[in-house]
């Protein structure tokens, strides 16, 4: 397993501190988030991931914002676009991405947002989340998706999946709520005693103060959220938006919109009302392990 430190890294400091003083400016030129998004012709969401240093700010997007705010003097700039070329150069070398060979571009930008995040809401159709995997879990999986097909890079996307699960413990744990669908537990992954160690691993995981873990059952029938499954990551930071990953059958998109993320945001609130409650979900869990037998 990766060894890594669950306080902020150096590009999370050096971002937040590039987006205070860009939201500083913003505010003194008299803007709003959707004044400065018109000016870069990009959504509000992404005006306030820059501001909250959730994102790298490149250089392009840099001048476009100080134009908007008015800022002319030479050192400013300068002394800003040191700072963003700074916090971008911090930012590449995040632990995961001496893994880029085996990790798509949208699973890095998810690790990186995952590390800032203090809450993440999922709901998952067909496989246990990530962050629940146990090792042969996560094996199964990747050798199931064809995706990699060398040894040496199965046991890489393994050994990052482990180094993500760090962030459900320490001092400022991940608050984690899955709710998965009862398929979840059936589907045999890895065989029937790779399911019971997972649906065991399962239960023991939901018993820490920072997860919980429901169950949505077969007889709920029909529901909003049966489409395909999501991530809702929340941050700490007062007034940061929520950003979503969903998945469809095309591959994997990023919404940051205020009106697609509460969409979202009300998926999962149905989902987790129909669901068991995490007692009754334990329940379930408990017997469907039972019933994984060589």
């Amino acid at each position: 397993m990766l060894a890594k430190s669950n306080t902020l890294n150096p590009s999370t400091v050096l971002g937040r501190q590039l987006g205070d003083e860009l939201r500083r400016l913003r505010e003194a030129a008299g803007l709003t988030t959707v004044q400065a998004a018109e000016a870069l012709d990009c959504t509000k969401g992404k005006i306030s991931r820059i501001e909250n240093g959730r994102v790298a700010v490149r250089l392009p997007d840099l001048t476009a914002m100080l134009h908007a705010y008015e800022m002319s003097d030479p050192d400013t700039r300068e002394r800003l676009a040191a700072l963003a070329r700074k916090a971008n150069r911090r930012r590449r070398q995040g632990w995961w991405n001496q893994y880029s060979s085996v990790l798509a571009d949208t699973y890095r930008d998810y690790i990186s947002l995952e590390t800032m995040a203090d809450s993440i809401r999922t709901f998952q159709a067909q496989l246990v989340p990530g962050l629940l995997q146990t090792p042969e879990y996560i094996r199964a999986v990747t050798v199931a998706s064809q995706q990699w097909q060398k040894a040496d890079e199965i046991e890489k996307f393994v050994q990052v999946r482990l180094a993500r699960q760090e962030r459900l413990t320490g001092q400022s744990p991940l608050r984690l709520w899955a709710v998965v669908s009862e398929a979840v537990l059936l589907q045999q992954v890895g065989g029937p005693e790779v399911m019971r160690a997972q649906l065991q691993h399962l239960l023991d995981t939901s018993e820490r103060p920072n997860v919980t873990v429901q169950v949505l059952p077969f007889s709920r029938g029909a529901h909003a959220s049966m489409f395909g499954p999501y991530v809702v990551l929340g941050f700490p930071e007062e007034g940061a938006l929520d950003v979503v990953l969903a998945d469809n059958p095309t591959g994997s998109m990023w919404l940051e919109r205020e009106a697609e993320v509460s969409r979202y945001r009300d998926l999962f609130d149905a989902a987790r009302t129909s669901a068991l409650s995490p007692v009754e979900s334990r329940a379930v869990i408990h017997r469907r392990a039972k019933e994984h037998r060589a």
